[in-house]
C-alpha cells in the first residue's frame, strides 16, 4: 500500500447545523405583548392536537370547508397531526403552507396560517387559522391576524393579502372588515353536502399602511432572514 502523503486523505470534518440552518422555520417568532407565533414543533403539536381535540366551534356548525374537527377527540386530534407533518414537505418559494401556532406566555392556543401559490409573481397570500373555544372572543383573533399581516406585509413585502369567510360566519368576517379588508366577491361552495357562500376579503399595502392607529401593534420578527431565503426572497 502507497502510505505517501500524496495519496493520504484527511479525516472527514463533521458539520454541525443549527435546527435553523436546517429548516429555518423553526427560529421564525412574531411576538407582540403576550402574543407569539411561531412554526410548532412535534410537542407543541401534541399539545395543539389535544386542544383542537376539545373543541374549536359548537357542534350544531361548521366554520371549515374540510370538517376535520367531525369525529371522536382522538380523531380530531390525529386529523391535526397528519395535516402539519404534510404541510411540512410544501414549503418552496413557489408553493408554501406555513401554519404557525399562536401561543400566549408558553401555552398554545391555535393556528395562523398563511398560503401562497408563485408568491414571488404575485406578491399574494391568503390567511386562515383556528382557536380553541375556550380562547375565543377575547380579542386574540384580532390580533393574530395582525401579526400574520404584519409578517406578510413587512416582512414578506406582499401586495396583497386576501381571506374568506362563510356567510354564516359573523367573527371571521368582523375581523377582516375591522383591520380594513374590502370585500372581494361571492365564491359559491359545498359544505357538508350541503350548498354555502363563502364571502371573498382582500386587504391591499395601501389599506394596510392606512389601519388606523388602534390597529397598529408594536411587533418584532426574530429570525426572519433565513425564512426569506428559504422561500426565495432574495
Amino acid at each position: 500500500m502507497d502510505d505517501s502523503p500524496a495519496t493520504q486523505t484527511s479525516p472527514a470534518v463533521p458539520v454541525t447545523l443549527t435546527d435553523e440552518q436546517v429548516w429555518p422555520l423553526t427560529g421564525l417568532r412574531v411576538i407582540s405583548g403576550d402574543l407569539e407565533l411561531r412554526a410548532p414543533d412535534d410537542r407543541m403539536l401534541l399539545d395543539l392536537a389535544r386542544l383542537a381535540a376539545q373543541g374549536v366551534h359548537q357542534p350544531d356548525y361548521m366554520p371549515f370547508l374540510v370538517p376535520w374537527t367531525r369525529g371522536t377527540p382522538v380523531q380530531v386530534a390525529r386529523s391535526v397531526m397528519t395535516y402539519q407533518w404534510g404541510l411540512r414537505q410544501r414549503t418552496t418559494p413557489w408553493d408554501w403552507a406555513i401554519e404557525l401556532a399562536v401561543v400566549r406566555d408558553g401555552e398554545p392556543l391555535g393556528t395562523q396560517g398563511v398560503y401562497a401559490k408563485d408568491f414571488l409573481v404575485t406578491r399574494t397570500a391568503a390567511t386562515g387559522s383556528w382557536l380553541g373555544l375556550r380562547h375565543q372572543h377575547g380579542g386574540v383573533g384580532t390580533r393574530m391576524r395582525l401579526l400574520v399581516l404584519h409578517l406578510l406585509f413587512e416582512g414578506f413585502d406582499a401586495r396583497h393579502a386576501t381571506s374568506s369567510a362563510f356567510v354564516d360566519n359573523p367573527g371571521s368576517s368582523g375581523v377582516s372588515r375591522k383591520i380594513g379588508y374590502r370585500p372581494n366577491g361571492i365564491l359559491h361552495q359545498a359544505r357538508e353536502d350541503g350548498p354555502i357562500d363563502s364571502q371573498l376579503f382582500v386587504l391591499d399595502r395601501a389599506d394596510w399602511d392606512a389601519r388606523p392607529d388602534e390597529l397598529r401593534l408594536d411587533v418584532r420578527i426574530e429570525g426572519l432572514g433565513p425564512v426569506r431565503e428559504q422561500l426565495g426572497m432574495v
